[in-house]
């Protein structure tokens, strides 16, 4: 026991503790942020990079926003794509966001610099983490990348690839009914099946050992690719390893809700949804209350 100033006696070893606790307590408060995750897409496809989320980091609100009013994306010019995010990235920002996630790959592909150049807040597409994570996956070196035609024609994950391994060899191949299959709920289905093996024989007979889905509908197909393909291969899931991106940026910026938070997901349109919403809801095991309309500016 030691004597205190006032001359009572103090348990120090308590007294230590204590002062810890308070300091440790001080120092969550401070470092936990409540603001939302903002997250955009062309459309509902982004769900799956929001499932990943909610996986992850269940404590994060997350607020996002589809826009559903002008998908899709894909035949529009990069110019228009990137009015379009732009104009999604300020509606988020105004509730407040504290970080940007880009999901979809073709505004990832062709709008991620400007919207770096425009929000002070950290923004995060899911092409370079599903980039960096079929290199960590593949032992051949040679990937596989599909995705929408518009995704593919931009040649983003070729980039993305070769910037980190010059040595890496790319096929990469446009599906494009393997949306309007999702979307239409055939996720088990004879005729999605058949598309898969159509799209994905020709990436095989080159020698993939790794196949990055490069577009966020695709990983509600993964159970089916998994079925249908005749050899086991690697696939990359960008929705997943965006999440884990987003969760390093979080920690690496100081931006973690508190860990007793309970995380609340807001979703957002700018149209009515089509029958697809209940898909991926269903899909996915996502919960999330009434939509919400937003006015495009």
């Amino acid at each position: 026991m030691t004597q205190s100033p006032a001359g009572g006696s103090v348990n120090r070893p308590y007294h230590n503790s204590l002062a810890a606790c308070l300091d440790c307590a001080e120092f969550c408060r401070c470092m936990s942020d409540a603001r939302p995750i903002g997250v955009f897409d062309s459309g509902i496809g982004g769900l799956t990079v929001v499932k990943a989320l909610r996986d992850l980091l269940p404590n994060e609100n997350i607020s996002y926003l589809g826009d559903t009013a002008r998908v899709p994306y894909g035949p529009k010019s990069p110019e228009t794509v990137q009015r379009y995010a732009i104009e999604l990235a300020e509606m988020l920002m105004k509730q407040d966001a504290k970080a940007l996630v880009v999901a979809c790959n073709t505004v990832s592909s062709v709008a991620l610099p400007a919207l770096t150049e425009k929000f002070s807040v950290p923004v995060i597409g899911v092409i370079e983490p599903g980039a960096h994570a079929a290199l960590a996956a593949s032992r051949n070196r040679h990937i596989g990348v599909i995705g929408t035609r518009a995704t593919i024609r931009s040649g983003a994950y070729e980039k993305a690839l070769r910037a980190a391994d010059g040595d890496v060899r790319v096929s990469s191949r446009a599906c494009p009914l393997l949306v309007p299959l999702i979307e239409e709920g055939l996720l088990n289905d004879d005729v999605t099946d058949q598309m898969i093996v159509r799209y994905l024989e020709p990436l095989l007979a080159d020698d993939i050992d790794t196949l990055v889905l490069g577009c966020t509908h695709y990983p509600l197909l993964t159970g089916a690719m998994a079925r249908v393909l005749k050899r086991q291969i690697m696939i990359v899931d960008s929705a997943q390893n965006c999440s884990r991106a987003v969760e390093e940026m979080l920690d690496r910026q100081s931006l973690r809700a508190a860990p007793l938070n309970s995380g609340e997901l807001r979703v957002a349109l700018t149209d009515a949804a089509d029958s697809f919403l209940n898909v991926a809801r269903d899909a996915l095991q996502l919960k999330f209350g009434e939509i919400e309309l937003r006015a495009l500016p």
